[in-house]
């Protein structure tokens, strides 16, 4: 599952409804009522999953489950305006 998504919404979860859930990233069975964490990848709250809190943090540990911050620093920046501006003017020759 963690290799599906560029990155993932994370959030502490707590439910009251008596409902057991199945842990993505272990496949152990998960009670609504123990403290976890929804993931979600990409930000997709249709897709989220309900998972242990040791499992997350096991996962964040090993680099399987970046956040959205996590990952736009690894991302290429864009050009910036000035250098953009030079090549439309100059036509991109340095």
């Amino acid at each position: 599952m963690a290799d599906e998504a560029r990155w993932w919404l994370i959030r502490p979860a707590q439910n009251l409804k008596p409902a057991t859930y199945r842990c993505p990233l272990c496949g152990n069975h998960l009670p609504a009522l123990s403290e976890h964490f929804l993931i979600a990848p990409e930000g997709d709250t249709s897709r989220r999953r309900h998972a242990h809190t040791a499992c997350v943090k096991r996962a964040r540990q090993a680099g399987r489950l970046p956040t959205r911050d996590e990952w736009a620093r690894t991302q290429p920046r864009p050009p910036s305006a000035l250098s953009r501006l030079r090549d439309r003017l100059f036509g991109g020759t340095e």
